[in-house]
């Protein structure tokens, strides 16, 4: 097709780079011609011309980024933060938003809302779990009744006919946490007539529960019934109860895979976790009924002290009041920044009163220092692990958010492919790219060949890297030079330009 075309004009020519095509091929220098919002050709094209000739000598061209757990749709409807500098300066072009079960479950209002201010990168809608489950149940303990399941069903189905492609679920969270696994089975099917997926934040990430070896096989189980892909979302052993158990979940899923079930993982380079302190912290026996419900149980003296003895071991599961800091506190943001241990001392209370006063002060979200990094590096060396953020988009100087909002994409080559040695640079793309192009269906993403949408980045592997630190979270990543969004340049030289060009994605019809 290159001969064919090498002496054509092209509305962008990138010339001379390392062309990572995201199927997990070795690279090979070529060049890339852009036409419209399509990749019209790959290969030696000497003759041809274009509107736009970029030199990407030294550099590599990749398929654009494609966040498989991501936080950003409040902000893509946003004026401020609709241009989404702080994904496009890592390389990502498109995100699934509605992670954990939650979202909306009007999806087509949502798309109106997010076309109206323009995206500066791909969406892509899943239906929440938790968000069904509330519409239907509220914050009941119980299972539904058949009508009511067929309720939710029909919610399920009313999102895929409205654009998502996958229902995410987050059962570790109320009310999702009150759910069975049959009930997630039942909506897993309607999913499946629409070939769908099913990605769950799994009930259980240590050891609260069910365990986290469990809570891997209740994904698994879903998926084989359902028989649609099932992902362990942002994947982890959280706390030193559980550290190590990275090996026996790895052994589980592959038997799966081998047995012919669909089961992948998406996972952040980071090794501490975010939440709010609420979920981390508090039974969710305690949560039933909403927050004006548990703030009359804090009121009941017994309750009070049962809550206050669990909350102490969920403390230690997350390996102490020292590992845990304070993202967010809209009654006191002095705190934001803070070790909860250091808040306690000051207080002069123990580190269970003082997060139970932030909760009962509105709530905080948390960073949770909780992994091993051996556990980290084995998940993300499997064939079957893509990458994520779980981050938000936020204005930059806006909190004090993870890092991982603004750098896991870039560190993750930085650490762990060019320092650590995890995995080799095609594999990292193939895992930002053409595996959740499959998995999640995105048709024509996440390639670069000839036919696929030109969602492109251009980066140097010399210089890429995060520059986002827990205590200086708001700084962007660097070494990505340019960044086409459906053919229209949103990075151009590393400057970000004026051009809004995402889309929210259409799912294909099985």
């Amino acid at each position: 097709m290159a001969a064919v075309l090498s002496g054509q004009t092209y509305d962008v020519l990138i010339r001379n780079g390392r062309v990572i095509d995201g199927s997990n091929s070795p690279w090979r220098q070529a060049d890339v011609g852009i036409r419209g919002d399509r990749i019209v050709a790959v290969g030696r094209l000497p003759a041809a011309t274009a509107r736009e000739v970029i030199d990407a000598a030294g550099r590599y061209v990749v398929p654009g980024f494609i966040d498989a757990h991501s936080h950003a749709s409040p902000a893509l409807t946003q004026s401020r933060t609709a241009p989404a500098e702080a994904l496009l300066r890592q390389g990502i072009t498109a995100v699934l938003i509605n992670p954990d079960g939650g979202g909306p479950t009007d999806l087509g209002a949502q798309r109106r809302a997010l076309e109206a201010a323009q995206p500066g990168v791909n969406v892509v809608q899943m239906i929440g779990h938790n968000a069904v489950r509330q519409a239907v149940l509220g914050s009941a303990d119980r299972d539904p009744t058949p009508e009511e399941l067929e309720r939710m069903r029909a919610l399920v189905r009313r999102g895929f006919e409205e654009g998502a492609f996958g229902l995410s679920a987050g059962p570790f969270y109320t009310p999702g946490a009150f759910s069975k696994t049959a009930e997630h089975v039942a909506l897993a099917r309607v999913a499946a007539e629409f070939d769908g997926f099913y990605t769950s934040h799994i009930r259980d990430e240590a050891d609260y529960n069910v365990g986290v070896v469990a809570a891997v096989e209740e994904v698994i189980h879903v998926a084989r019934e359902a028989r649609l892909p099932g992902i362990v979302t942002h994947i982890k052993v959280l706390g030193p109860r559980v550290w190590g158990l990275s090996a026996e979940i790895i052994r589980r899923i592959d038997a799966a895979r081998a047995a012919g079930v669909e089961v992948f993982a998406d996972q952040y380079p980071y090794e501490a976790s975010s939440t709010g302190l609420t979920a981390a912290l508090v039974p969710p026996w305690a949560l039933e009924g909403g927050v004006g419900k548990l703030q009359a149980r804090l009121a009941n003296p017994e309750m009070r002290a049962r809550i206050r003895r669990e909350m102490i071991d969920n403390l230690a599961r997350r390996a102490g009041a020292a590992n845990i800091m304070i993202r967010s506190h809209r009654a006191d943001p002095s705190l934001e920044g803070r070790r909860l241990d250091a808040i306690a001392r000051e207080r002069l209370v123990e580190p269970v009163d003082a997060a139970l006063a932030l909760i009962g002060a509105g709530g905080a979200s948390i960073v949770s220092f909780n992994m091993d990094e051996r556990d980290l590096k084995a998940f993300m060396a499997q064939p079957w692990t893509m990458t994520s953020s779980d981050g938000e988009l936020v204005a930059l100087g806006e909190g004090v958010p993870h890092p991982r909002s603004y750098g896991p994409y870039p560190r993750k080559l930085r650490r762990y492919v060019l320092e650590e040695k995890v995995l080799p640079l095609e594999q990292a793309i193939h895992s930002m790219t053409g595996l959740p192009a499959a998995v999640f269906r995105v048709q024509d993403r996440g390639a670069i060949r000839p036919g696929a949408f030109a969602d492109v980045v251009v980066f140097d592997l010399a210089t890429i890297r995060d520059r986002a630190t827990y205590e200086q979270p708001h700084q962007y990543a660097e070494g990505v030079s340019h960044v086409f969004v459906n053919g229209r340049a949103a990075l151009a030289s590393g400057n970000l330009t004026p051009v809004r060009a995402g889309r929210v994605l259409v799912r294909a019809r099985p």
